[in-house]
């Protein structure tokens, strides 16, 4: 049964099952297929995972090649009076002139049309006048009057007959009309089932396959759709991780540069998340899955990309108020046409009437006003998602090359979101570098703090095995302390230090000195003497500098909004330009910033990675998020960078003006189209140059107009972000 509720422009994930919508009117959404109820258009299904369907266009183009050499046929015999040696009709007589010339057309108008006939009529029947309308009044008009006219010729005033009583025919022109229609759809179906192909492509990286493992470690092949959220699979060298999921047992190196860009494979150890579709390169694994389906990471960007392919540019509105008007206007336009040349015009003067009247109705077809918009959006998304920007829907696309202001959180956003070990300083001669660290390390290898997490790893890192610590104790808001190797350590911060007596005036202003830089630095005591300090920092990712330049290139200005303290949101921020800081950040203060800033009549956008920034993300006209952070915010923003880049915010806002440059050129070419040809075609150059357009030129222009949207929106595919 069909749902007669239209959905949200892009949100096509409501609904259950299959969905099918028209590529002209996205509101309209079905559970069936079948025609668009404004329009007569062939609903295509929705989501990138529905089943392919290419039916309309193979449809089309069966139609379409019928079509030609009937065509062909038809136009080279009512033209032959106009070729030297070919005089069809001297040859064979009136009579078998205009019948064999309405047998080669007839299965053109009546089979080959057929799809536009049904859809003008739907457009009537459903109070929704479109191209359809105006191609089947066309058409029609000059099929149906040669076919009167052939069979019973004395019913027409002596107006319609030429100056030797021989009645024009029409039925080539209403098969050209025809023909150059059907190549149009052709050319269109081709141009949007290539954004499809590419969705599709992104799917096929998974596997369709997964190897299970069961409770008594036996291995399964089964089908990836028989995976569920706690399975075991193994996952053997040179095979596709088969959905997201964690490292259970064994360890390998995967190719992740499909989502996150980077050529060098990472390596994966127990505890470490993997992404479905990454490759396996090296090691043997087995893996839980944790998200299986629509839920892993590959299928939601997919979604996302297809539901913006779907949804509708504001700018659209103002094309949607022109066509509510257009269709009526240029009907009473070819109605009065035909009235002008009827009453005023030169003899044969209702030939000339009927003549004018279709034109005018096929050259005012407003296919290049429908695609105009539509074709950009599809274009441009699906060039964003091969650069690893998601766009959520078009409105985003839209806005984009409008914004003023960029909030950008620090954490996970300009830096790394992850702190590193950065230096280690000693002032006791008597201690070594590695030795005071084996000793800090084995501290804080029993504290919870994402700090210590940090001194752990760095320690490692440095190939410093960390010593076992008795007697831990953890001081709020302090540090912690405890006793190594038979030394009572402490590390945290001043406070702690002091608080035992301990003097820290040889640490202090190399301390101040770090901490500008950005660093959290941690002082360290051993047996209540001030030995050194340890600077952790999270590093500022290295393609942030270059990114902030060209957002500031492209007129935009930088804004950091963070929940870090002052001091090292300051030094984040003088070394990388930016132009305003707001530290301890709380979620409301981040939201009551993006309001004021809207009052000011700033166009603002939000980029950020967790939980806090949602707010943030939701209320800025363009929220970003990371495709490293929370599902929250990518939840919460319009756009997602997959790479986690902040380069991909100055590619997301250049292919935000060049998408609205493309659709301005598209509506450009369809106004002055419909502007000039209209004119034209109702014969207001005949008084001067006795110039009065034929249909079948009509047609080939109207179909010219929608080629030329097409070309134009599809040079996107190549642009330069």
């Amino acid at each position: 049964m069909s749902s007669n509720v239209p959905a949200a422009a892009g949100d096509t994930s409501v609904t259950r099952g299959t969905q099918y919508t028209c590529p002209m009117h996205p509101e309209i959404l079905r559970d069936a297929p079948g025609d668009c109820p404004k329009c007569g258009m062939a609903l295509e299904p929705v989501g990138a995972d529905a089943p392919a369907d290419d039916s309309e266009l193979q449809i089309m183009s069966r139609r379409f090649w019928v079509s030609v050499p009937l065509t062909l046929a038809v136009f080279v015999l009512a033209m032959g009076e106009w070729i030297p040696g070919l005089d069809w009709r001297g040859w064979t007589g009136e009579h078998v002139f205009g019948w064999t010339q309405a047998l080669l057309s007839a299965p053109v108008i009546l089979w080959c049309g057929t799809p536009f006939f049904v859809r003008g009529w739907q457009s009537v029947r459903n109070r929704s006048p479109n191209m359809w309308t105006l191609i089947a009044l066309g058409t029609g008009a000059a099929f149906v009057f040669s076919l009167v006219g052939l069979s019973v010729p004395e019913i027409l005033p002596p107006a319609f007959k030429g100056p030797h009583g021989e009645l024009p025919l029409y039925f080539e022109v209403a098969a050209v009309i025809i023909s150059l229609v059907l190549l149009g759809q052709v050319i269109e179906l081709r141009a949007r089932g290539k954004t499809s192909q590419a969705l599709r492509a992104l799917l096929d990286l998974s596997p369709p396959t997964a190897r299970r493992v069961d409770a008594e470690g036996n291995e399964a092949q089964v089908d990836l759709d028989q995976i569920h959220v706690g399975d075991r699979l193994r996952v053997r060298p040179g095979e596709k991780v088969p959905v997201d999921g964690e490292v259970l047992e064994g360890r390998s190196s995967i190719d992740e540069s499909m989502i996150s860009g980077e050529p060098m494979p990472q390596q994966k150890t127990p505890g470490d998340a993997v992404t479905g579709g990454t490759v396996n390169q090296t090691g043997s694994f087995i893996m839980t899955a944790d998200k299986v389906g629509a839920d892993t990471l590959l299928s939601r960007i997919v979604d996302m990309v297809a539901n913006a392919q779907r949804s509708r540019a504001p700018i659209q509105k103002l094309v949607d108020v022109v066509a509510a008007w257009f269709v009526p206007a240029v009907v009473a336009v070819a109605v009065a046409s035909f009235v002008i040349w009827a009453t005023i015009g030169p003899e044969p003067a209702l030939v000339h009437a009927l003549v004018a009247s279709i034109t005018v109705l096929i050259i005012a077809c407003p296919c290049a006003l429908g695609l105009a918009t539509p074709m950009s959006v599809m274009v441009g998304v699906g060039r964003g998602a091969q650069e690893g920007i998601l766009i959520r829907n078009a409105e985003a696309l839209e806005t984009m090359e409008k914004v003023s202001i960029l909030l950008c959180d620090k954490t996970g956003t300009l830096t790394a979101g992850r702190p590193e070990l950065q230096r280690v300083e000693i002032v006791e001669p008597n201690f070594q570098e590695d030795d005071v660290l084996a000793l800090v390390a084995g501290l804080e290898a029993a504290s919870e703090h994402p700090l210590a997490e940090s001194i752990v790893r760095g320690t490692a890192e440095r190939d410093v095995r960390p010593l076992e610590a008795t007697a831990f104790e953890s001081v709020t808001g302090k540090g912690v302390a405890g006793t190594v190797a038979g030394y009572h350590v402490r590390v945290g911060n001043a406070r702690l230090l002091e608080d035992a007596g301990i003097s820290t005036e040889v640490l202090r202003e190399r301390a101040v000195t770090l901490q500008k830089q950005g660093a959290t630095v941690m002082l360290v005591a051993l047996d209540d003497i001030a030995v050194g300090l340890i600077a952790v920092a999270d590093p500022i990712k290295p393609s942030t500098p270059e990114a902030v330049s060209q957002l500031h290139e492209a007129g935009i200005r930088l804004i950091m909004l963070t929940g870090d303290n002052e001091v090292t949101a300051r030094a984040v921020a003088e070394q990388l330009g930016i132009d305003e800081v707001h530290a301890d950040a709380l979620p409301e203060d981040k939201h009551n910033l993006v309001e004021n800033l809207h009052r000011e009549g700033h166009i603002v956008a939000m980029a950020g990675d967790g939980v806090n920034d949602a707010p943030a993300l939701a209320r800025a006209d363009v929220g970003i998020a990371m495709g490293t952070g929370t599902d929250v915010a990518m939840e919460s923003a319009g756009i997602t960078l997959v790479k986690g880049d902040l380069r991909g915010i100055a590619k997301a806002q250049a292919l935000s003006v060049r998408t609205m440059r493309n659709i301005r050129q598209n509506l450009f070419f369809a106004f002055v189209y419909n502007g000039l040809g209209v004119p034209i075609a109702a014969g207001i150059l005949y008084p001067w140059f006795g110039l009065l357009l034929s249909p079948i030129l009509a047609a080939a222009a109207m179909s010219l107009s929608s080629v030329s949207v097409i070309g134009n929106a599809l040079r996107l595919r190549s642009a330069r972000l």
